[in-house]
Formats: structure tokens, sequence, C-alpha cells
């Protein structure tokens, strides 16, 4: 049918999921409007279409329209699978197509898109910067943009932290699920092991720190903490699987 969504679309309307506050995601929503003219769709369709991701979203309870197509699933399966080749195929669009569009073609007609090919520096920087943004972007919208530890909301100093880091698994380096808004400090104490959360999502202190517990800043910013429930995020809640993986490193780590 000539007005099923192509995949082009399809990515623009997940980066926006992924980059919109839920409660945005309404017809009302100049960046919204904006997309709409610019794939030839009414403010409403590509409202409809984000909410329909949501509704793909285990951690969301509200559903959207629970109208997704297959189309919809194949794709939000396919960023589960592999979020990086997702993340840099959305942004690439975002950029030619949204912030650049070629005038010359009509709103409802993409240019032919291709991605780049090689293994040149340049394009694997270009992509790293690309996957870097989508991943920054969807987990500091998902954590309302403050640190889910200590609350913090100033921008300068929040840090998309990967629960998995980014060098060990290259599929899940832009899964919004593999990341945690934390401070810079709490960042920093994260990715050393010296902190970690259980399976419950309640901070836990290395044995590192605690040794250190005479220390009043470590008092103050970390065993103060201990026990905290962490701050869930409105949508894509951490990986237990890959919080558990960290918290078990943690552990080995202070043991050695």
């Amino acid at each position: 049918m000539a007005n099923d969504w192509q995949r082009d679309e399809l990515l623009l309307a997940l980066r926006l999921y992924c980059s919109t506050a839920f409660g945005k995601l309404h017809k009302t929503n100049p960046d919204i409007i904006h997309l709409a003219n610019v794939i030839g769709r009414t403010p409403s369709a590509v409202a409809m279409k984000a909410c329909n991701f949501a509704s793909l979203d285990p951690s969301i309870p509200q559903k959207g329209m629970s109208k997704t197509s297959s189309a919809d699933r194949a794709l939000w399966n396919e960023f589960m699978e592999n979020s990086t080749d997702i993340a840099d195929q959305a942004e690439a669009l975002y950029e030619s197509r949204v912030l650049t569009p070629d005038s010359s073609t009509p709103n409802n007609q993409f240019k032919e898109f291709k991605i780049p090919t090689g293994e040149t520096e340049t394009i694997r920087e270009i992509k790293t910067r690309r996957v870097q943004s989508f991943f920054r972007r969807s987990v500091l919208q998902s954590y309302n943009h403050r640190c889910a530890v200590s609350g913090l909301a100033v921008p300068q100093l929040l840090i998309a932290s990967h629960i998995t880091p980014w060098a060990e698994n290259e599929n899940q380096r832009a899964n919004p699920s593999n990341g945690i808004a934390l401070n810079a400090l709490y960042d920093k104490a994260f990715d050393r092991h010296l902190i970690s959360f259980d399976e419950n999502f309640a901070l836990v202190i290395s044995q590192k720190l605690k040794q250190q517990s005479k220390d009043k800043v470590i008092r103050d910013y970390f065993l103060d903490y201990e026990g905290k429930i962490l701050e869930m995020p409105h949508r894509f809640y951490p990986d237990v699987e890959a919080l558990k993986k960290h918290r078990l490193r943690m552990m080995e780590i202070a043991d050695g």
C-alpha cells in the first residue's frame, strides 16, 4: 500500500520516541510537526507511530495505541539486537533529512539512503559520534535529565553511563537499557566498579570505599547513599543481567 510506513520513516519515528519525553509525544509538539512535514504525514500519525514503539517497550505501563505493525515490531527487535547500527542509521537520516532537508525532493519522498561502507577512520569517527549522541540523548531523557542516585539535574554534570562497557559489546553501545544517568562523580565510581546496584536496584558500595569510612567525603557522597533505590527511568529499564555482571565484577575486584 502506498501509505505504508517505509523503513526510513520508521527509523526517524523510533529516534523521536527515544529522544522525546513521553508526555510530549503529541501532535502539537513542534518537533513532531516538523518531522511530519519532512516525511509528508500528519502530526497525529507521527505521534501515534512514536507511541506505538512505546507499546513495545516492556518498561512502559501505558501502552500507547497498541496498533503496532509487523514492521514496527521488526525494527524494535532489530534495535534490541543491534542498537548500534540502528542508532547510526537513525542519526544519519535525521542529519540528512530533518536537519538539512533537500528542498528539491517532495515531502513524502526520501532520496535513496545508503549507509557508508568501508573501514576508514572518518567513517568510524562519524559512526561513533552518532551512536554516542543517540545513547546520551535517549538515556538522559529516560531519566528526566536527573542523576538516578543523587537527583542532580545539572546537564553539564550528567553522564549517560554504560552498564556493559563500550568496548565489551559493540551491538549494545546505543541501547538505552544499557545506560544509567549518573552525575560525573558516580559515573566515574560506577565505571571503576566502586559502586553498583543489586537485584532490587539498590546502591551497593564496594569494600574499597568502605575501608575509607573515616573520610567525611566518602561518607557524605557514598556511604550515606548505600541502599538507596535507583530512581527508575520512565522507559528503558536498566538491563538486570548486565547489572548483575557489573555487580559481580565489583565484588571480584574488591576481593582481588
